[in-house]
Order: C-alpha cells, then structure tokens, then sequence
C-alpha cells in the first residue's frame, strides 16, 4: 500500500510558517525558494547583458559594507555601474549567480507594468479598484488605484512579521508559498482580495505598507491587459538581460506573485536595477516601459516611509528620494540604484529571528547601500 504525507517544506508548523520560512530553515528556503514553491514560472532572457570587471574597493569608501558582509545573515552583493562590475562577494555558502528569494523588490516590476499600461491608456491612476474589479471586497472597493501605488490605503489587512497571525501570512497561502491548514483547498489570489474588509477614506502621510496592495494591483493589470502577465515579465527579463533564470511563484490561478514570489541572483538583480538606471532601454535600443512615469514617480510628493528609513518615500511602487530609486525585501533583501550615475547595489541576506525582519539591520543595509551611492558619484 503507498502512503503519502503533507508535502513538508510547504506545511505550516506550530508558529504558523511553512518549513521553508521557519528560523532553523530560513537560509536553506531563500537560498532554494525557486524550487520550493508550490508553482513557479520561469523566463530566461533572449540576450545576456554582458558584464566587465571593473574593480573598486568599496569597502575602503563604504567601511559599513564590509561589517554588513562579515554578519551572519549575508548571501551575496553585487554592485554595477552601466556594463562594469565594481564589486561582489557571496557568503562561503551562496554565491553571486544562484537565484535568492528577493521578497518585496519584485513589487518593482509593479511599477514597470503600471506604467506600461498607463501609457497604453489602458489604466487610470484616478479609477478605483472596483472600476476593474467588480467582485473585489470592501477593503479594497473604493479605493483609488493611485492609493495601492503609493502604500496609501487603510483597511484591516495587518502586515506584522512579528506576528504569527498576520494577514500577510494567510496572503501566502495565496501566493503559493504554503499550504493551507487541515488540507482544505487552496485559496486562490481573487479569493484573498475579496475576503478584505475595512477600508477608510483618510488622507495618508507616512507609507502604510501592505503587500495586498500589490495583489490587488496585479489582478487590476491582468484584468485590463490585452498580454498575458507572463508575457510582460519575459518582455521586463529580456529588457534586463539576466545570465540565469528569474522565477517567480504563481497563484493557483496562474498569477505571478509579483507582491514577493520573485527570485533573481545579486548579479541578476543588480542588472535588474541597471534597467531602472537605463530608462528602461533594453540592450537592443526598444524602450519597453514608461520613462516619464518613472520620471514623474521620483518627482511627485508621496507617502513617506516610517522611520529611520524616512528619507524615502514611497512613490508609484518604488522607494526613492529623488534621484536613488529601489525597494526592500523581506527577510534582509535590498534593491538601490542611482538614476544619474547608473549604479545599481543588490543585497541580499537572510535574517533568521524569529521574524524574519530586523528594523535596525534594514536601516543599515539601506544606508549603507546608500553611501556607496554617494562615494560613486
């Protein structure tokens, strides 16, 4: 007779994290996400964006990096100016071309889609999210689409790592990155959304980051694009020009998690950051995305984020404070980029408290990726 078991890296333990989130499992799941989660697309580039050595001591200019790069918690940097390689270095157990979870920095492709189908007159940052998604809950109904860009929406939806029982991880049932308690079936992305309640019409001045937000914005942009999501994420992957693969984890309806379910290398990540840096012109010339909504987003007032990290603000899906553009992850991943000097720093680590977030190590990593920035200019 054959037996079977709950498969156990996606199972739910007793502080309500799958194996893979667990502290003692952390490393090993964010090293190893793209072949742990329930469902994953894969997309490698057309061309490779080719890279040349060009070494500086960014240590010698920037001391803190190399503090950040001793701490347990570090995977792998990678810092780019346009086609040269200034530096990167990896954990004794990582390197710098093996895929790593990146968390939240894949919001950023949020951003690129947006603006895509912003200037295909395809989406209005004035609609409200009950314009394109009629069935949608009461957490999210009325508000504007320009409100989940900028992390400015109020409702019950909780984003607390800290907590076991937050909303955002029943949100990861969704996402595909567990599965449910008592093998009930599996929600899909349009079932969360719905099921979200409270919201309040108030003006917000200091960012209230709720990676739901992102999930309604990526049921919105499949609603109203005429492309497949998939479709677009190849057209962003051959856009950068990544050497390896970027995965993502889907819904069960198919939905790329573009919230959190991306996992890209440092070196691949920072090339990423390079298409930013870029205006979004790909390798061949073709300007895939929206160059003055970027433009506009590091321009326009918006909602700041909460302290000691208040020098950015959170504007159309990217942090930035003007002229650096990136975003944070969960877990220690960190995505900055310098518009004018075509610099982009990708960090990536994994914190293993029993959170999984560290306020203070976030603050470090964004300053000092931050300074770095600065002494290149």
């Amino acid at each position: 007779m054959t037996k079977t078991v709950p498969n156990p890296d996606l199972t739910v333990g007793t502080d309500n994290k799958q194996r893979w989130n667990q502290p003692k499992h952390r490393r090993h799941g964010f090293h190893n996400a793209h072949r742990l989660f329930r469902r994953t697309l894969m997309v490698r580039s057309r061309n490779v964006l080719t890279l040349e050595r060009a070494p500086v001591d960014l240590v010698a200019k920037v001391p803190s990096l190399g503090v950040l790069m001793e701490h347990t918690a570090f995977s792998a940097f990678c810092c780019l100016r346009h086609g040269k390689v200034l530096m990167e270095g990896a954990a004794t157990d990582f390197s710098t071309i093996h895929p790593h979870s990146i968390q939240s920095v894949t919001k950023l492709h949020v951003h690129l889609i947006v603006g895509h189908l912003v200037q295909q007159g395809l989406l209005s940052l004035d609609a409200k999210v009950t314009d394109y998604l009629p069935f949608i809950g009461s957490g999210y109904a009325q508000a504007r689409v320009q409100s989940l860009l900028d992390m400015a929406v109020t409702n019950d939806f909780t984003e607390d790592y800290a907590d076991p029982q937050s909303d955002c991880y029943a949100e990861e049932i969704a996402l595909g990155w567990r599965l449910p308690l008592n093998g009930t079936d599996e929600i899909t992305l349009k079932d969360f959304a719905t099921s979200l309640t409270g919201f309040q019409d108030v003006e917000v001045s200091e960012a209230q980051y709720k990676s739901a937000n992102t999930d309604i914005l990526t049921l919105i942009a499949a609603a109203v694009s005429p492309i497949p999501l998939a479709t677009l994420i190849e057209d962003i992957t051959d856009a950068a020009g990544y050497e390896g693969a970027f995965h993502i984890s889907l819904s069960k309806e198919g939905h790329p998690a573009l919230s959190g379910g991306g996992c890209l290398s440092a070196r691949d990540l920072a090339r990423f950051g390079l298409l930013l840096t870029r205006q979004f012109q790909g390798e061949q010339g073709a300007v895939w995305a929206n160059s003055s909504f970027f433009a506009n987003s590091l321009a326009r007032s918006a909602p700041l984020l909460a302290p000691p990290k208040d020098w950015l603000r959170y504007s159309n899906h990217l942090m930035t404070d003007g002229r650096l553009v990136g975003h944070a992850g969960y877990g220690g991943q960190f995505l900055l980029t310098d518009s004018d000097t075509g610099v982009s720093c990708a960090f990536l680590s994994v914190l293993e408290n029993e959170a999984g977030y560290d306020e203070d190590y976030m603050a470090a990593v964004s300053e000092t990726l931050r300074e770095i920035c600065r002494s290149l200019a």
